[in-house]
């Protein structure tokens, strides 16, 4: 890139915004604002998720929001129109923090801060308290997922958490297969957990990468992603998008809230 490429030569225009990070989008900008984001396949600024979460809690009115990992703040995006009372995103990745910036000027997203820094170093130091909790996207990124979720289970009433997580069907998909390896067990607070790893590897080589700041995760299973919401204090209320065949690996959203 020659340095003079960074200039625009044009009256302000927010599809020129849009363009500074051409080529690392992963989300579709919204239908009725006649931007585009390339690659940008993931509907994230009018995500069924979303609807279904409003739906679920009785909308977002007035709402002090928590969310972890906004990535391009779609979903911020949607929180805010909806009516949220203030929206304080964690994001890690500097790029993705960066077009989040992007992102609330264009659409004056003006209840909505965006914090760069790691959610998981960010909820183990804050003692700040929020009505909801939004983490989508982020649980299977994490190195150590159990902790993650007792952090936000202090720090929340209600929690969204929609999440990938580890299945043995993972062995017969031949795309997928090779990142995982051999399913263990980990102890948190004197309790088991089984966890597998999972490597990142070419996607690491994208300049729009959006996953964990190491070159590998922990996915949890099912059952100890349930095991883990009880063991701090979260009931689970609603699960939808249910999807043991999803392409990316198997996920599930859920609503749990404070006993």
């Amino acid at each position: 890139m020659e340095i003079l490429d960074a200039y625009v030569d044009t009256g302000p225009n927010p599809q020129a915004i849009i363009n500074i990070f051409n080529g690392e989008w992963s989300s579709k900008m919204p239908g009725k604002s006649g931007l585009t984001s390339l690659p940008g396949t993931a509907a994230l600024f009018e995500d069924n998720r979303i609807d279904w979460l409003s739906s679920v809690i009785g909308g977002f009115q007035n709402k002090k929001i928590l969310e972890l990992g906004p990535l391009e703040a779609g979903h911020t995006y949607m929180m805010h129109n909806a009516g949220a009372k203030s929206i304080t995103a964690i994001e890690a990745n500097s790029r993705s923090y960066l077009k989040c910036l992007c992102i609330k000027e264009i659409f004056g997203l003006d209840r909505a801060k965006f914090v760069y820094a790691d959610a998981m170093a960010y909820t183990a130091e804050s003692t700040e308290q929020f009505d909801l909790c939004v983490a989508s996207g982020i649980l299977y990124h994490m190195i150590q997922p159990v902790e993650f979720i007792e952090h936000i289970a202090r720090m929340s009433k209600t929690i969204f958490l929609w999440t990938h997580y580890y299945d043995e069907s993972l062995k017969e998909r031949e795309n997928l297969a090779r990142q995982f390896e051999t399913p263990h067990e980990i102890k948190v607070s004197g309790k088991t957990y089984t966890v597998c790893k999972r490597n990142y590897e070419q996607a690491l080589k994208w300049a729009g990468f959006c996953g964990g700041s190491k070159p590998w995760a922990l996915w949890l299973t099912r059952d100890s992603l349930f095991s883990a919401l009880e063991s701090f204090g979260l009931h689970i209320t609603m699960i939808s998008f249910d999807e043991l065949n999803h392409q990316n690996g198997p996920s599930i959203a859920l609503v749990a809230s404070r006993k």
